[in-house]
């Protein structure tokens, strides 16, 4: 069986803040995004796709205050077979007639491929009560604390 995956557009991230650029062909499909206030992106970590990164199946003292090692399947690392991003973005403006989806941030670098987005829909992507490994149970509770957090002293990737 084969597969096929399409780049949409990409992220844009510089002075003037975050955004997603769709290809021409793409931009209809942004009707009626604008009533959404978070997407969820799916994006290439591009800078991280070779042999050896997509041979990576363990990842050995990923996090700082995590066990020594975790399967990469257990960990957000960029290094994995096929190397998808799932982030939760603020849309802040729309420009459809563009194809400019405005983001207050994403966790993603200038020029990665962006593959799909959908509209974050609480009945569909919030669990009230998530069981979490203890060495990560510090970390906070929703994306809008998330950008207070000092995420440089977890990560070891």
């Amino acid at each position: 069986m084969e597969y096929t995956v399409r780049q949409l557009g990409v992220i844009r991230a510089g002075e003037d803040g975050f955004r997603i650029a769709l290809e021409p062909e793409y931009r209809a499909a942004l009707a009626g995004l604008e009533e959404f206030r978070r997407v969820n992106v799916l994006w290439w970590f591009s800078g991280c796709d070779g042999p050896d990164a997509r041979a990576v199946r363990r990842e050995e003292k990923p996090y700082v205050h995590g066990p020594e090692a975790l399967g990469v399947f257990a960990t957000r690392s960029p290094r994995r077979p096929n190397p998808i991003a799932l982030s939760c973005a603020e849309v802040t403006w729309m420009d459809e007639a563009e194809g400019l989806v405005g983001l207050g941030y994403i966790d993603a670098e200038d020029g990665s491929p962006v593959l799909d987005l959908k509209p974050y829909t609480p009945s569909l992507d919030r669990v009230e009560s998530p069981v979490l490994p203890g060495w990560c149970a510090h970390w906070p509770k929703s994306v809008e604390a998330s950008g207070d957090f000092d995420w440089s002293g977890e990560f070891n990737f």
